[in-house]
């Protein structure tokens, strides 16, 4: 009976919209969309708290925290420049407790926790010969998931689509394996595409960030050029979760174009 009337709860919040609202205000690169919520912030922000002190003791296990000083000095710098410019897009961003590190490894990724915890590893640096303006294009794409707070709303949405197909399954008679189709139904036809959605927010807002930071915000193709290089193997769009590099970089023209005077303007400062 609880499960039945929490999704009863669910469907209802989604029927009148009241967990539905925009993190971020709108900006020169893109509308303010509504996403919605159902996690709490608080309870998504203490959860990445956690998780980014898991992360930090094992590098610090591994030795790997902060390896080379000159190259922790050149990724906070900049990731510290791209958060002066974060009150664009909320206000309550300035206040965060951010943290930036970088772990020495091989791996090509960066991410930045709610509430601003931000890694850089320092293989995607190395690997694809980073500029300035490239790994400011990388770490302002990261800073940007965390403002729009997509973890907490890819969670929502999962609680939301988890409550519905339990209850669902057993109504319409279906087993165990009916409910792994219907998630796997769910996957391609609405957390897919979501995804893909949250990626081109987060390049969107990440690429206005580096303009407004001062950081030629060209080097964001030119990044996804040396990425599509990097990845020669990717899959086709339909089966992947990001949007193929071809449409990234096309896409990117366009928000460059709306965000280049922004840009010009910060190189007069």
């Amino acid at each position: 009976m609880k499960k039945r009337s929490f999704t009863v709860l669910v469907v209802s919040l989604l029927i009148f919209g009241g967990c539905f609202y925009s993190s971020t205000k709108p900006s020169v690169a893109q509308s303010s969309n509504s996403q919605l919520f159902l996690v709490s912030e608080s309870e998504m922000d203490n959860a990445a708290a956690q998780a980014y002190m898991v992360a930090l003791n094992e590098a610090k296990a591994k030795n790997t925290l902060n390896k080379n000083e000159a190259q922790t000095k050149r990724v906070r710098e900049i990731s510290n420049r791209l958060i002066k410019q974060v009150g664009v897009f909320r206000d309550d961003a300035l206040k965060w407790d951010w943290q930036v590190n970088v772990v020495n490894e091989d791996t090509i990724n960066a991410w930045c926790m709610p509430g601003g915890k931000i890694v850089v590893y320092s293989g995607i640096i190395e690997k694809l010969s980073l500029s300035d303006d490239e790994l400011a294009a990388i770490i302002g794409h990261e800073i940007s998931h965390a403002l729009r707070e997509h973890s907490r709303e890819k969670a929502s949405i999962d609680l939301a689509k988890n409550a519905t197909l339990s209850i669902g399954a057993s109504v319409l008679g279906l087993g165990q394996e009916g409910a792994n189709l219907a998630n796997l139904a769910t996957k391609y036809t609405i957390t897919l595409p979501f995804s893909r959605s949250n990626e081109s927010e987060a390049d969107a807002m990440g690429t206005e960030l580096m303009a407004r930071a001062g950081f030629d915000p060209n080097a964001a193709i030119k990044l996804w050029q040396k990425m599509a290089k990097q990845n020669a193997n990717t899959p086709l769009e339909i089966a992947s979760t990001h949007p193929s590099n071809d449409t990234r970089v096309r896409d990117l023209k366009q928000i460059v174009a709306k965000v280049e005077p922004l840009y010009k303007n910060a190189k007069k400062q």
